[in-house]
Protein backbone atom coordinates (compact mmCIF):
# COMPACT_ATOMS: atom_id res chain seq x y z
CA UNK A 1 0.00 0.00 0.00
CA UNK A 2 2.89 2.27 0.55
CA UNK A 3 4.25 2.44 -2.76
CA UNK A 4 0.24 3.34 -3.89
CA UNK A 5 -0.31 6.26 -1.82
CA UNK A 6 3.31 7.53 -2.94
CA UNK A 7 1.72 7.60 -6.32
CA UNK A 8 -1.16 9.02 -5.12
CA UNK A 9 0.68 11.79 -3.86
CA UNK A 10 2.31 13.07 -6.93
CA UNK A 11 -1.11 12.84 -9.03
CA UNK A 12 -2.90 15.39 -6.49
CA UNK A 13 -0.14 17.72 -6.72
CA UNK A 14 -0.64 17.75 -10.53
CA UNK A 15 -4.32 17.30 -10.89
CA UNK A 16 -5.25 20.94 -10.92
CA UNK A 17 -2.52 21.38 -14.02
CA UNK A 18 -3.94 18.44 -16.08
CA UNK A 19 -5.99 18.61 -19.49
CA UNK A 20 -9.52 17.27 -19.28
CA UNK A 21 -9.92 16.36 -22.57
CA UNK A 22 -8.94 12.49 -22.14
CA UNK A 23 -12.85 12.61 -20.84
CA UNK A 24 -13.33 11.45 -24.13
CA UNK A 25 -17.01 10.05 -24.56
CA UNK A 26 -18.18 9.04 -21.16
CA UNK A 27 -21.90 10.05 -20.51
CA UNK A 28 -22.66 12.75 -17.79
CA UNK A 29 -25.98 11.88 -15.58
CA UNK A 30 -25.78 8.09 -15.66
CA UNK A 31 -23.58 5.48 -13.71
CA UNK A 32 -20.82 3.75 -15.66
CA UNK A 33 -20.34 0.30 -14.34
CA UNK A 34 -17.10 -0.24 -15.25
CA UNK A 35 -14.78 1.83 -16.73
CA UNK A 36 -11.17 0.55 -17.88
CA UNK A 37 -7.59 2.14 -17.10
CA UNK A 38 -6.57 3.06 -20.06
CA UNK A 39 -3.03 2.51 -18.64
CA UNK A 40 -3.87 -0.72 -17.14
CA UNK A 41 -7.29 -2.68 -18.52
CA UNK A 42 -6.87 -5.06 -15.52
CA UNK A 43 -8.43 -2.07 -13.49
CA UNK A 44 -11.98 -0.89 -13.51
CA UNK A 45 -14.33 1.55 -12.04
CA UNK A 46 -17.64 2.39 -11.19
CA UNK A 47 -18.54 6.03 -12.30
CA UNK A 48 -20.91 8.59 -12.36
CA UNK A 49 -20.10 12.21 -13.89
CA UNK A 50 -22.90 15.45 -13.06
CA UNK A 51 -25.20 15.99 -15.74
CA UNK A 52 -23.09 19.43 -15.60
CA UNK A 53 -19.48 18.71 -15.97
CA UNK A 54 -17.20 20.97 -18.34
CA UNK A 55 -13.54 20.58 -18.21
CA UNK A 56 -13.47 24.40 -17.74
CA UNK A 57 -13.31 24.20 -13.57
CA UNK A 58 -11.73 21.73 -11.34
CA UNK A 59 -14.55 19.73 -9.59
CA UNK A 60 -15.09 17.86 -6.52
CA UNK A 61 -14.05 13.84 -6.42
CA UNK A 62 -15.13 11.48 -4.30
CA UNK A 63 -13.21 8.09 -4.71
CA UNK A 64 -14.95 5.07 -2.93
CA UNK A 65 -14.03 1.08 -2.04
CA UNK A 66 -16.00 -1.38 -1.38
CA UNK A 67 -15.14 -5.11 0.44
CA UNK A 68 -16.35 -7.01 -2.00
CA UNK A 69 -15.11 -4.70 -4.95
CA UNK A 70 -18.83 -3.65 -5.43
CA UNK A 71 -17.77 -0.20 -7.29
CA UNK A 72 -21.39 0.93 -8.36
CA UNK A 73 -23.01 0.33 -4.84
CA UNK A 74 -20.79 2.92 -4.11
CA UNK A 75 -21.33 5.48 -6.62
CA UNK A 76 -25.66 4.36 -6.39
CA UNK A 77 -25.29 5.27 -3.14
CA UNK A 78 -23.31 8.99 -3.54
CA UNK A 79 -25.63 9.38 -7.05
CA UNK A 80 -27.77 12.03 -5.99
CA UNK A 81 -25.74 14.10 -3.81
CA UNK A 82 -23.02 13.90 -6.41
CA UNK A 83 -25.23 15.59 -8.69
CA UNK A 84 -26.75 18.20 -6.59
CA UNK A 85 -23.21 19.07 -5.23
CA UNK A 86 -20.80 18.54 -8.35
CA UNK A 87 -18.92 15.96 -7.23
CA UNK A 88 -17.27 13.41 -9.83
CA UNK A 89 -17.84 9.83 -7.94
CA UNK A 90 -15.40 7.04 -8.73
CA UNK A 91 -15.41 3.54 -7.02
CA UNK A 92 -12.82 0.81 -7.71
CA UNK A 93 -14.22 -2.46 -9.00
CA UNK A 94 -10.61 -4.35 -7.75
CA UNK A 95 -10.24 -2.97 -4.53
CA UNK A 96 -11.48 -5.64 -1.73
CA UNK A 97 -10.76 -7.68 1.43
CA UNK A 98 -7.60 -9.33 1.40
CA UNK A 99 -4.48 -8.83 0.20
CA UNK A 100 -2.99 -5.26 0.72
CA UNK A 101 -1.32 -5.37 -3.07
CA UNK A 102 -4.44 -5.87 -4.50
CA UNK A 103 -5.70 -2.18 -3.45
CA UNK A 104 -2.96 -0.64 -3.85
CA UNK A 105 -2.55 -1.40 -7.39
CA UNK A 106 -6.64 -0.48 -7.63
CA UNK A 107 -5.97 3.04 -5.37
CA UNK A 108 -2.75 3.86 -8.39
CA UNK A 109 -4.44 2.41 -11.12
CA UNK A 110 -7.99 4.47 -10.30
CA UNK A 111 -6.26 7.54 -9.53
CA UNK A 112 -3.63 8.06 -12.37
CA UNK A 113 -6.77 7.47 -14.96
CA UNK A 114 -9.38 9.83 -13.10
CA UNK A 115 -5.89 11.99 -13.31
CA UNK A 116 -6.12 12.32 -17.24
CA UNK A 117 -9.87 11.94 -17.69
CA UNK A 118 -11.24 14.86 -16.12
CA UNK A 119 -10.82 18.06 -14.32
CA UNK A 120 -10.30 17.90 -10.91
CA UNK A 121 -10.06 20.29 -8.09
CA UNK A 122 -7.08 19.46 -6.13
CA UNK A 123 -7.83 20.39 -3.00
CA UNK A 124 -11.59 18.71 -3.34
CA UNK A 125 -10.50 15.34 -3.32
CA UNK A 126 -12.15 13.26 -0.69
CA UNK A 127 -12.61 8.97 0.38
CA UNK A 128 -15.05 6.99 0.86
CA UNK A 129 -15.76 3.40 1.93
CA UNK A 130 -17.87 0.47 3.50
CA UNK A 131 -16.16 -1.66 6.26
CA UNK A 132 -12.28 -3.17 4.88
CA UNK A 133 -13.38 -0.44 1.97
CA UNK A 134 -13.13 2.51 4.83
CA UNK A 135 -10.07 1.76 6.04
CA UNK A 136 -8.57 1.58 3.14
CA UNK A 137 -9.41 4.79 2.63
CA UNK A 138 -8.48 6.02 5.97
CA UNK A 139 -5.46 4.57 5.12
CA UNK A 140 -4.82 6.67 1.65
CA UNK A 141 -6.15 9.52 3.82
CA UNK A 142 -3.61 9.45 6.71
CA UNK A 143 -0.77 8.85 3.80
CA UNK A 144 -0.39 12.88 3.66
CA UNK A 145 -1.99 12.56 0.14
CA UNK A 146 -3.95 16.36 0.73
CA UNK A 147 -7.33 14.12 1.56
CA UNK A 148 -10.21 17.16 1.56
CA UNK A 149 -12.13 14.43 4.28
CA UNK A 150 -12.95 10.25 4.34
CA UNK A 151 -16.79 9.32 4.64
CA UNK A 152 -15.79 6.45 7.05
CA UNK A 153 -18.69 3.39 6.95
CA UNK A 154 -19.06 0.39 9.01
CA UNK A 155 -15.02 0.92 9.89
CA UNK A 156 -12.54 3.42 10.97
CA UNK A 157 -8.58 3.19 10.99
CA UNK A 158 -6.87 0.26 9.32
CA UNK A 159 -5.36 -0.71 12.87
CA UNK A 160 -8.57 0.56 14.75
CA UNK A 161 -6.55 2.70 16.90
CA UNK A 162 -8.53 6.26 17.54
CA UNK A 163 -6.81 9.28 16.97
CA UNK A 164 -7.15 12.81 17.93
CA UNK A 165 -5.89 14.84 15.47
CA UNK A 166 -6.47 13.83 11.47
CA UNK A 167 -5.52 16.74 8.69
CA UNK A 168 -9.01 15.39 7.03
CA UNK A 169 -12.67 15.86 7.83
CA UNK A 170 -13.82 12.82 8.99
CA UNK A 171 -17.91 11.84 8.59
CA UNK A 172 -18.47 8.24 10.26
CA UNK A 173 -21.56 6.01 9.84
CA UNK A 174 -21.99 2.64 11.40
CA UNK A 175 -25.68 0.44 11.87
CA UNK A 176 -26.95 -0.20 15.58
CA UNK A 177 -26.47 -3.59 14.85
CA UNK A 178 -23.14 -3.17 13.36
CA UNK A 179 -20.60 -5.02 14.99
CA UNK A 180 -18.11 -2.10 14.03
CA UNK A 181 -20.17 0.31 15.99
CA UNK A 182 -18.45 0.22 18.99
CA UNK A 183 -15.34 1.40 16.91
CA UNK A 184 -17.16 4.06 15.02
CA UNK A 185 -18.29 4.85 18.61
CA UNK A 186 -14.77 5.15 20.19
CA UNK A 187 -13.23 6.84 16.76
CA UNK A 188 -15.66 9.90 17.27
CA UNK A 189 -15.02 10.21 21.13
CA UNK A 190 -11.51 10.54 20.59
CA UNK A 191 -11.57 12.93 17.68
CA UNK A 192 -10.79 16.37 18.34
CA UNK A 193 -10.49 18.23 14.75
CA UNK A 194 -13.66 17.72 12.61
CA UNK A 195 -16.10 14.89 12.60
CA UNK A 196 -19.72 13.99 12.92
CA UNK A 197 -20.78 10.52 13.34
CA UNK A 198 -24.13 9.03 12.31
CA UNK A 199 -26.24 5.93 13.94
CA UNK A 200 -28.39 4.84 11.46
CA UNK A 201 -31.21 1.93 12.58
CA UNK A 202 -29.76 -1.13 10.81
CA UNK A 203 -26.25 -3.47 10.39
CA UNK A 204 -23.06 -3.64 8.37
CA UNK A 205 -23.86 -2.10 5.69
CA UNK A 206 -23.66 1.04 3.80
CA UNK A 207 -26.10 4.15 5.09
CA UNK A 208 -29.50 4.89 3.95
CA UNK A 209 -29.54 7.45 0.91
CA UNK A 210 -30.72 10.04 3.49
CA UNK A 211 -27.51 9.88 5.70
CA UNK A 212 -25.61 10.10 2.23
CA UNK A 213 -26.71 13.14 1.06
CA UNK A 214 -26.34 14.52 4.56
CA UNK A 215 -22.26 13.56 4.31
CA UNK A 216 -21.44 15.41 1.82
CA UNK A 217 -23.30 18.31 2.57
CA UNK A 218 -21.63 17.85 5.34
CA UNK A 219 -18.53 17.94 3.23
CA UNK A 220 -19.70 21.09 1.42
CA UNK A 221 -19.99 22.69 5.45
CA UNK A 222 -16.73 22.15 6.25
CA UNK A 223 -15.20 23.25 2.57
CA UNK A 224 -16.96 26.20 2.86
CA UNK A 225 -15.54 26.85 6.75
CA UNK A 226 -11.79 26.27 5.68
CA UNK A 227 -12.33 28.15 2.60
CA UNK A 228 -11.99 25.15 -0.03
CA UNK A 229 -15.06 26.54 -1.55
CA UNK A 230 -16.67 29.77 -1.69
CA UNK A 231 -19.48 30.73 0.79
CA UNK A 232 -23.15 30.18 -0.16
CA UNK A 233 -25.23 32.00 2.13
CA UNK A 234 -28.63 30.31 0.47
CA UNK A 235 -27.00 26.66 1.22
CA UNK A 236 -25.69 28.24 4.91
CA UNK A 237 -29.38 28.98 5.71
CA UNK A 238 -30.75 25.79 3.78
CA UNK A 239 -28.56 23.25 5.53
CA UNK A 240 -28.64 25.39 8.82
CA UNK A 241 -32.77 25.16 8.99
CA UNK A 242 -32.47 21.27 7.90
CA UNK A 243 -30.36 20.48 11.31
CA UNK A 244 -33.14 23.49 13.33
CA UNK A 245 -36.27 20.85 11.88
CA UNK A 246 -34.09 17.58 12.98
CA UNK A 247 -33.61 18.92 16.41
CA UNK A 248 -37.42 20.05 16.67
CA UNK A 249 -37.86 16.32 15.75
CA UNK A 250 -35.82 15.03 18.58
CA UNK A 251 -37.58 16.77 21.12
CA UNK A 252 -35.91 16.98 24.55
CA UNK A 253 -33.53 14.17 24.57
CA UNK A 254 -30.03 13.47 24.92
CA UNK A 255 -30.72 12.85 20.78
CA UNK A 256 -31.44 16.20 20.47
CA UNK A 257 -28.04 17.65 22.88
CA UNK A 258 -25.64 15.70 20.39
CA UNK A 259 -27.63 17.51 17.56
CA UNK A 260 -27.27 20.83 19.05
CA UNK A 261 -23.69 20.32 19.56
CA UNK A 262 -23.27 18.98 16.25
CA UNK A 263 -24.99 22.20 14.86
CA UNK A 264 -22.70 24.79 17.09
CA UNK A 265 -19.67 22.55 15.82
CA UNK A 266 -20.63 22.26 12.03
CA UNK A 267 -21.82 26.10 11.37
CA UNK A 268 -18.87 28.13 13.71
CA UNK A 269 -17.88 30.89 11.62
CA UNK A 270 -20.95 30.38 8.95
CA UNK A 271 -23.43 31.11 11.55
CA UNK A 272 -24.23 32.37 14.87
CA UNK A 273 -24.46 29.51 17.06
CA UNK A 274 -24.16 30.73 20.45
CA UNK A 275 -27.97 30.55 20.98
CA UNK A 276 -27.80 26.84 19.79
CA UNK A 277 -24.86 26.21 21.88
CA UNK A 278 -26.35 27.25 24.84
CA UNK A 279 -30.09 25.75 24.38
CA UNK A 280 -27.68 22.32 23.96
CA UNK A 281 -25.86 22.51 27.09
CA UNK A 282 -29.23 23.31 29.35
CA UNK A 283 -31.01 20.62 28.07
CA UNK A 284 -27.21 18.35 29.10
CA UNK A 285 -27.98 19.28 32.37
CA UNK A 286 -32.14 18.28 32.56
CA UNK A 287 -32.40 15.20 35.09
CA UNK A 288 -34.06 13.36 32.56
CA UNK A 289 -31.86 13.99 29.64
CA UNK A 290 -28.47 13.94 32.47
CA UNK A 291 -29.57 10.58 33.06
CA UNK A 292 -29.77 9.57 29.65
CA UNK A 293 -26.54 10.71 28.42
CA UNK A 294 -24.80 9.26 31.45
CA UNK A 295 -26.72 6.22 30.44
CA UNK A 296 -25.39 6.14 26.88
CA UNK A 297 -21.44 6.57 28.05
CA UNK A 298 -21.84 4.00 30.79
CA UNK A 299 -22.96 1.63 27.61
CA UNK A 300 -20.65 2.46 25.44
CA UNK A 301 -18.25 2.10 28.05
CA UNK A 302 -19.76 -2.02 29.34
CA UNK A 303 -19.28 -2.69 25.44
CA UNK A 304 -15.81 -1.44 25.03
CA UNK A 305 -15.14 -3.55 28.25
CA UNK A 306 -17.22 -6.67 27.12
CA UNK A 307 -14.70 -7.14 24.02
CA UNK A 308 -11.65 -6.62 26.15
CA UNK A 309 -13.25 -9.07 28.50
CA UNK A 310 -13.39 -11.67 25.75
CA UNK A 311 -9.98 -10.84 24.40
CA UNK A 312 -8.34 -11.60 27.38
CA UNK A 313 -10.08 -14.69 27.91
CA UNK A 314 -9.37 -15.65 24.01
CA UNK A 315 -5.77 -15.34 24.83
CA UNK A 316 -6.15 -17.49 27.69
CA UNK A 317 -7.16 -20.43 25.62
CA UNK A 318 -3.13 -20.07 24.09
CA UNK A 319 -2.44 -21.14 27.99
CA UNK A 320 -2.07 -24.84 29.02
CA UNK A 321 -2.76 -23.35 32.68
CA UNK A 322 -5.34 -21.44 31.89
CA UNK A 323 -7.26 -22.84 28.74
CA UNK A 324 -9.88 -24.57 30.56
CA UNK A 325 -10.73 -21.77 32.59
CA UNK A 326 -10.90 -19.57 30.03
CA UNK A 327 -13.31 -22.01 28.07
CA UNK A 328 -15.48 -22.08 30.96
CA UNK A 329 -16.07 -18.37 31.26
CA UNK A 330 -16.43 -17.86 27.68
CA UNK A 331 -18.73 -20.72 27.42
CA UNK A 332 -20.90 -19.41 30.29
CA UNK A 333 -20.76 -15.85 28.85
CA UNK A 334 -21.64 -16.87 25.12
CA UNK A 335 -24.69 -18.25 26.64
CA UNK A 336 -25.70 -15.12 28.66
CA UNK A 337 -25.16 -13.05 25.59
CA UNK A 338 -27.31 -15.59 23.19
CA UNK A 339 -30.25 -14.72 25.22
CA UNK A 340 -29.97 -11.23 25.46
CA UNK A 341 -29.21 -10.87 22.11
CA UNK A 342 -32.58 -13.11 21.04
CA UNK A 343 -34.82 -10.90 23.32
CA UNK A 344 -37.84 -9.77 22.50
CA UNK A 345 -37.31 -6.34 24.13
CA UNK A 346 -35.74 -3.93 22.46
CA UNK A 347 -32.94 -2.92 24.96
CA UNK A 348 -29.42 -1.75 25.36
CA UNK A 349 -28.55 -4.79 26.49
CA UNK A 350 -30.15 -6.59 23.43
CA UNK A 351 -28.09 -4.57 20.99
CA UNK A 352 -24.92 -4.56 22.74
CA UNK A 353 -25.19 -8.31 22.96
CA UNK A 354 -25.90 -8.99 19.41
CA UNK A 355 -23.11 -6.71 18.43
CA UNK A 356 -20.63 -8.26 20.18
CA UNK A 357 -21.50 -11.65 19.56
CA UNK A 358 -20.93 -10.60 15.88
CA UNK A 359 -17.55 -8.77 16.83
CA UNK A 360 -16.14 -12.29 18.26
CA UNK A 361 -17.33 -14.76 15.87
CA UNK A 362 -16.69 -12.67 12.83
CA UNK A 363 -12.70 -13.94 11.94
CA UNK A 364 -12.65 -15.97 14.83
CA UNK A 365 -10.35 -18.56 13.32
CA UNK A 366 -7.95 -16.19 12.50
CA UNK A 367 -7.72 -14.77 16.14
CA UNK A 368 -7.62 -18.52 17.84
CA UNK A 369 -6.76 -21.87 16.83
CA UNK A 370 -8.76 -23.83 19.93
CA UNK A 371 -11.16 -25.95 17.90
CA UNK A 372 -13.74 -26.37 20.79
CA UNK A 373 -13.68 -23.11 21.30
CA UNK A 374 -14.83 -22.23 17.31
CA UNK A 375 -17.22 -24.71 17.23
CA UNK A 376 -18.98 -23.26 20.44
CA UNK A 377 -18.59 -19.69 18.27
CA UNK A 378 -20.13 -21.34 15.41
CA UNK A 379 -23.21 -22.78 17.93
CA UNK A 380 -23.68 -18.73 19.10
CA UNK A 381 -23.15 -17.27 15.49
CA UNK A 382 -25.96 -14.56 14.38
CA UNK A 383 -27.25 -13.94 11.33
CA UNK A 384 -25.29 -11.59 9.02
CA UNK A 385 -22.09 -11.79 10.47
CA UNK A 386 -19.64 -10.79 7.84
CA UNK A 387 -16.23 -9.33 7.73
CA UNK A 388 -14.82 -6.14 8.81
CA UNK A 389 -13.04 -6.20 12.14
CA UNK A 390 -9.76 -4.32 12.11
CA UNK A 391 -7.61 -7.82 11.42
CA UNK A 392 -4.85 -8.27 8.84
CA UNK A 393 -7.19 -8.66 5.78
CA UNK A 394 -9.75 -5.92 6.66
Amino acid sequence: MRNALRVLVGLLVTWAAVSAAAAQDLPRGEIVADVRCAADPTQGYALYVPSSYTPGRGWSLLMGFHPAARGRAIVEKYRAAAEAYGYIVAASNNSRNGEGAVSAHAVSAMSADLATRFAIDPARVYLTGMSGGARIAMQVALGKNRIAGVIASSAGYPDARPRAFVPFAVFGTAGTDDFNYSEMRQLERALKTAHRLVIFVGGHTLPPDAVAMDAIEWMELQAMSSGLRPRDEALVVRLFEKREQAIAAAGPSAAAVHLLRELAADFKGLRDVAAAAARGEALAKQKDVKAALTRERADDDAEMRLVDQIATLEAGLRSDDQAMESLSQLRDLLARLWKQANSEADSAERGRARRVLRVITMGASERVQHAEYLKLLQQYRLPGTGRGAPTAST
